[in-house]
């Protein structure tokens, strides 16, 4: 906004959040939109949300990821991993009833940890790096998701993921190739895919490897880094051309 004021040029990025926010505040956060240089969306959901907020130049480039050097071994029994907030738009009452009698490891805390059996709390970054490497599946069941940096993570440690098909999620997992899409809020979907991965090693690997190496082609910190660079390459050489 004092950009826009001060009649400087400026470029915004866009999460989610703060897309809610815009939508509650129009006559404040469209014209900042609308007239920036460009407007910066961590996936394909943000990008349409931001155009039909009012904004013109929109492009796609993702958060990234430090990719493992080699993907961890699964811990015997094979068990799935939640980490995240426990609160209701992530999914995690759905997934506790879909996952019953499952093997369930679940890193995170939130308004609903008190209804979620054995849940690890906070989990310092570095340990869930552990968790990544140790787990057969990760489960993203959210309702809602700008983008989805657990997924992203799971995939980098090359672990197929179930997930939500809803937001970012939906540019992250090829369903049926790096892991599974479900309808956000199916248990019984959820629960069928679940139970398929887990049962199924050869499936686990082979959709495991094709995450990781989406993660490589697309995710990583050079592939995103180059893109950011070459946008504001751009925006500066429009800039000072008039």
């Amino acid at each position: 906004m004092v950009a826009r004021t001060l009649g400087r040029p400026y470029v915004v990025q866009v999460w989610g959040t703060d897309l809610e926010l815009a939508r509650r505040l129009p006559w404040l956060f469209h014209p900042v939109l609308r007239n920036a240089r460009a407007v910066v969306a961590a996936s394909t959901w943000l990008a349409d949300e931001a155009h039909a907020l009012g904004a013109e130049a929109v492009e796609v480039i993702p958060s990234g990821v430090d990719l493992p050097a080699e993907p961890g071994r699964e811990a015997e029994p094979p068990h799935v991993l939640y980490a995240g907030r426990l609160s209701p738009e992530k999914g995690v009452m759905e997934l506790v009833e879909a996952a019953h009698g499952l093997n369930l490891v679940v890193a995170g805390d939130g308004p609903l940890r008190d209804r979620v059996p054995g849940a690890l709390g906070f989990v310092p970054h570095q340990e869930l790096e552990r968790l990544y490497g140790q787990a057969a599946v990760v489960v993203c069941p959210s309702h809602r998701e700008g983008f989805g940096v657990v997924c992203m993570e799971a995939m980098a440690h090359g672990r197929p993921v179930v997930a939500s098909a809803v937001g970012g999620l939906l540019d992250l997992v090829a369903d049926g190739e790096t892991g599974l899409l479900v309808r956000p809020g199916d248990v019984g979907a959820l629960r069928a895919a679940l139970e398929r991965l887990l049962g199924d090693a050869e499936l686990r690997r082979r959709q495991g490897a094709a995450a990781r190496e989406r993660i490589r082609e697309r995710f990583t910190w050079e592939a995103v880094t180059g893109s950011t660079i070459e946008l504001y390459e751009r925006v500066a050489a429009s800039t000072a051309s008039g």
